[in-house]
């Protein structure tokens, strides 16, 4: 048992074991955050979808098939990835934990910060946190506001044609920036190089920074790089539009909306564009549309991330570094009838999670454990050799690391006053009120139907466990109301 154990340790670290004192032995670490990415992906069974160097990445490291973001929305749920505590579920969470910073009422690191601590040289190219660039201000180029004060030893985003960060969000192609959203298309497929879009900029800027990185060897790197796409307007070099011309795309499931009360809402994101006064819920064609400008914009973020790869293995620096590809939540793709995020649907907060690092026990295995956005910090600290603070909400994935088979742990989310938590059969969706939602993914029609009235025990074991898990945090703004009285359904 002992000699099992100590082998299975073994793997996890086999290709870094640095001391404490011996910093330049650590390994790197290269983050990619990829927005509004869903499991829409070859190597998450998708196999309609061209993601060929994601996939890659997949076949030498670990899939988490079943991650879960804390919040269905992205600064909330970046703020989660970045400082492996649950947070608020707003956008702003990051830049009030900055005012606290300077205000001397917050303390703990962030992620970069912990690492940047430990001699790491860390750099962000790109939207890593909710901001491309992690600057506040009209345009978000602000140099005195910013979203992780101390954390990074350089924070980038590379505007071009977009003249600033705000520009380059929702940016499309030769420098469109967005002003009135209804007078800017929803989804865009233009002829050209990959730089016409803002992306095409990050990688570049990206590969520049890695060239920096290498030639300073003496440090280990704590790089992160966020690719955009498929953030919404869905637009992507004509060239990704071609894989999917004469695809013919499965049915959306479960596409009405739910005649229960719900988290659903009027995909007022999506709804804002300019869609030539066509809806996708009661225009097939044009939800065929979206889904393919959707797809394209996937395939484009994949050859970004398929340049930044191949530019660590020509850079050598492949052996040493270990490499988390993070979509920040799932998006509807008419699933419930909704179009976007903002809710708390399996769809919406189900993301996509690979690690990789040379001499990974089983490359290649895809585990099911389910698994929490706020585990990541621990794990990288736990690769990388570093103590875990004991500040973090989150546990490190190095038994899934080592054996695809090790079971995880329910994930909790939330949205307004509304908690959900999805264990290995079911999601409830705990309102404030009283109401919940139930769904059950080994039920004739998975995570179709709420199920709560089949189930009022499964409800009150899983309400106790929100509450168990929300009791043990110190932030006030976890705690979910428990209604005097149940109201009905």
């Amino acid at each position: 048992m002992i000699k099992h154990l100590f082998k299975t340790s073994l793997l996890a670290f086999a290709f870094i074991l640095p001391s404490k004192a011996d910093e330049t032995q650590r390994p790197n670490v290269l983050l990619i955050c990829v927005d509004d990415l869903r499991p829409e992906l070859n190597c998450f069974g998708k196999s309609y979808i061209h993601s060929p160097h994601i996939d890659e990445l997949a076949a030498s490291g670990r899939t988490f098939s079943r991650h879960y973001v804390q919040a269905p929305t992205c600064g909330a749920s970046r703020y989660t990835l970045l400082t492996g505590h649950y947070g608020s579920d707003n956008n702003n969470a990051l830049f009030d934990r900055g005012k606290a910073l300077k205000e001397g009422k917050e303390t703990f690191k962030s992620m970069p910060g912990y690492f940047n601590q430990h001699g790491y040289t860390t750099v962000s190219v790109g939207k890593v946190s909710h901001h491309p660039g992690g600057r506040g201000g009209k345009d978000w180029d602000d140099n005195d506001t910013h979203e992780m004060p101390g954390a990074w030893t350089r924070h980038i985003n590379p505007n071009g044609q977009w003249q600033h960060p705000r520009g380059t969000m929702h940016g499309l192609a030769h420098g469109e920036i967005r002003g009135n959203a209804k007078e800017m298309a929803v989804y865009q497929s233009e002829k050209g190089p990959d730089d016409i879009y803002p992306d095409g900029l990050v990688t570049i800027e990206a590969l520049q920074q890695l060239n920096l990185l290498k030639k300073d060897s003496n440090k280990p790197f704590f790089l992160a790089v966020g690719i955009t796409r498929p953030h919404l307007p869905f637009g992507a070099p004509a060239k990704y539009m071609e894989h999917y011309k004469n695809t013919t795309l499965p049915a959306i499931p479960h596409p009405a909306k739910p005649s229960w009360k719900s988290t659903w809402h009027k995909s007022g994101e999506f709804m804002k564009y300019l869609r030539w006064d066509r809806d996708p819920n009661t225009d097939p064609g044009f939800a065929d549309l979206v889904r393919k400008h959707y797809a394209a914009c996937v395939s484009y973020a994949d050859a970004q991330i398929g340049e930044i790869l191949n530019a660590l293995k020509k850079k050598k620096l492949h052996d040493n570094t270990i490499v988390v590809l993070w979509g920040d939540h799932g998006w509807n793709l008419g699933e419930r009838g909704i179009w976007g995020k903002h809710c708390l649907f399996e769809e919406s907060l189900r993301s996509p999670l690979i690690i990789s690092y040379p001499k990974i026990a089983s490359p290649g295995k895809n585990t099911k454990a389910i698994v929490e956005t706020n585990d990541v910090f621990p794990t990288l600290c736990e690769l990388a050799g570093l103590s875990i603070p004991a500040h973090l909400h989150g546990k490190s994935l190095t038994k899934q690391l080592n054996n695809p088979n090790a079971k995880g742990t329910p994930a909790l989310a939330y949205r307004s006053s509304n908690r959900s938590i999805r264990n290995d059969r079911f999601r409830l969706i705990a309102h404030s009120n009283g109401h919940n939602e139930l769904y059950d993914f080994k039920h004739e029609h998975p995570g179709r139907d709420n199920v709560a009235d089949q189930h009022p025990e499964v409800i009150k074991t899983l309400r106790k466990q929100i509450n168990e898990i929300i009791s043990k945090k110190p932030q006030d703004i976890y705690k979910v109301k428990t209604p005097k009285k149940s109201k009905k359904k």
